[in-house]
């Protein structure tokens, strides 16, 4: 790799922002380039090739049905003292401004030697790869973890495995917004031993 090309690497991963479902603009991405995005996820290193990524697309009318049995998940298998009329809203109107929804999930392999935290990883690279693709594109993305993601009504809703994991709901869409400033508040030399 040249400087040239690790300089570009670096500005897109230093670009990477997640840009909210409510800052989007509504402007529509062709289902082609979401599944160029997509493909970019079978390059994460995988332990023992299991390939444990897996992607649920939402676009179109499939977008705004989703919005609604995600926000009817919340509501049915909420308790009623908990539940919310603003998150039931929030969860039905989340994917008005999208172009495409990707529930990202981890399917577990059938192979017990390799630990579930290396299959988390491997779907969770693949997800970066993703996210990297829709930067370079100037595509924004957000990955939220809200909602009914980490509840197994919605691993039901979508016909999981009792050992899958649901990694996220990416929303993919364009917005008018200026980039934020990239911030950290550790700096690298405290993340870093030399030895």
């Amino acid at each position: 790799m040249s400087n040239s090309q690790f300089e570009q690497l670096q500005t897109i991963i230093k670009d990477r922002r997640s840009i909210s479902w409510s800052k989007l603009n509504g402007q529509v991405i062709p289902n082609d380039t979401i599944n160029k995005i997509l493909n970019l996820a079978d390059w994460a290193p995988t332990h023992g090739r299991t390939e444990p990524w897996r992607f649920f697309v939402y676009h179109g009318e499939s977008l705004k049905q989703f919005g609604k049995e995600h926000a009817d998940l919340y509501w049915n298998h909420t308790p009623e003292e908990k539940r919310q009329q603003a998150t039931y809203d929030k969860l039905l109107h989340n994917v008005d401004l999208a172009s495409h929804l990707v529930i990202a999930v981890m399917k577990r392999g059938d192979n017990p030697k390799i630990p579930q935290i290396e299959e988390v990883a491997a779907a969770s690279a693949a997800i970066q790869n993703v996210l990297l693709g829709a930067t370079a594109l100037g595509i924004s993305s957000y990955w939220s973890s809200g909602g009914m993601t980490h509840r197994h009504e919605l691993k039901e809703f979508l016909q999981l495995s009792p050992d899958d994991i649901v990694m996220g709901l990416i929303y993919f869409g364009f917005t008018d917004e200026p980039a934020k400033e990239g911030i950290r508040n550790t700096p690298m030399a405290e993340k870093v031993k030399w030895l």
